[in-house]
């Protein structure tokens, strides 16, 4: 059980992962498959968690988090949340989670001390639209480049250089670096040759990542403590039951991959 409440107050560093799109079966089967071999050495016990989603595509989604509600697990009870925002006097929390008392955990970590850091991926962090904009406002600072994006092959690399560079501008100080990777979601048929999306391109897509998110979390462990979160913030349907994309409430939407570890 993590203590997020000791974490954050004494100023450990915490690096936020989400993978945009993509399907906790498609995570489960890449990594019994060797796939990711990176990741395999990272997850706690080697596994990803199967949990629920609280939005269906990244606007929703992003803004739970950040507001709080991370994924939840496939069953009744729930352990303490990391974080919440300040509740109503009549509601316990447990000791473990961290409060704040602000609009979202990226004011409130600010309180705390923290730079709040996005290296965005897909285009809702791009500013290139209206809605664009609304989740990079919410961090001290934002960095979106073309070559972050999902048709960049090498999208994950480019990424994980400007993470890296960012962490260690911020070394001597608690840092929320927040990274949207885009290689997951569509376009990602180009990581098997083929001008469409699959179950199995994505799973190739993820494969590509895993070098590079193995690199991340390296670099950022190597010098001091961190809390890690990996997720995706929502699946992709590829046909099933005649289901195609997100924004809908279908169990390849719904169920993602998750992980929280401390490290090292």
């Amino acid at each position: 059980m993590i203590d997020a409440a000791e974490v954050i107050t004494s100023g450990t560093s915490i690096l936020f992962v989400t993978l945009d799109s993509l399907r906790y079966d498609v995570a489960r089967a890449a990594l019994h498959a060797g796939q990711t071999p990176r990741l395999a050495k990272i997850l706690p016990g080697g596994v990803w968690e199967e949990r629920r989603t609280p939005g269906t595509f990244t606007l929703p989604a992003h803004i739970a988090f950040f507001s709080g509600f991370l994924p939840k697990l496939p069953q009744p009870v729930q352990p303490p949340r990391l974080w919440e925002c300040r509740p109503p006097a009549f509601k316990a929390i447990d000791t473990g989670t961290f409060v704040f008392d602000a609009p979202s955990l990226l004011t409130g970590l600010a309180q705390h001390g923290y730079r709040t850091v996005c290296i965005g991926g897909v285009t809702y962090f791009s500013r290139e639209t209206p809605l664009g904009s609304v989740l990079p406002d919410m961090f001290h600072e934002d960095h979106w480049r073309p070559e972050f994006c999902s048709p960049e092959p090498d999208s994950t690399r480019h990424q994980v250089d400007h993470a890296l560079t960012v962490a260690e501008q911020y070394a001597d100080r608690p840092l929320f670096l927040f990274v949207n990777v885009s290689a997951t979601h569509v376009p990602h048929g180009h990581y098997t040759g083929d001008s469409n999306d699959s179950w199995h391109s994505q799973a190739a897509a993820l494969a590509y990542t895993d070098e590079h998110l193995g690199r991340l979390v390296e670099g950022l462990t190597g010098k001091k403590r961190w809390l890690i979160i990996m997720c995706a913030d929502h699946g992709d349907a590829f046909g099933e039951d005649g289901y195609h994309g997100r924004g809908i409430a279908h169990p390849t939407v719904l169920n993602v991959p998750f992980a929280a570890m401390l490290a090292p």
